[in-house]
């Protein structure tokens, strides 16, 4: 089971929303915003910048963090969708 961090905790106190961990085993976290359930984000199987951070250094957590950006460069800049909040929460 992933364990969320105080990184991700903070920046979604910033968008408004509440991060559980998922009930679903293939997502790491399920975002709620006023009770209700809008998204399932981050790969059980992938890691995240917080977690690249505590394992690999701040340099390859920057670099993985760039790479991440331009391959979901679509997805992550709409607006309440599952791939914004990944990108917000865990990147």
């Amino acid at each position: 089971m992933y364990q969320i961090t105080d990184y991700t905790y903070k920046r979604a106190k910033e968008l408004g929303v509440v991060v559980k961990p998922s009930t679903n085993k293939k997502k790491k976290i399920d975002v709620f915003r006023k009770g209700e359930k809008i998204a399932s984000i981050g790969g059980a199987g992938y890691k995240d910048y917080p977690t690249y951070l505590l394992n690999d250094g701040k340099q390859i957590a920057d670099k993985r963090r760039a790479l991440y950006k331009i391959r979901h460069d679509k997805d992550r800049k709409v607006i309440g969708t599952a791939g914004y909040y990944a990108d917000q929460l865990l990147w």
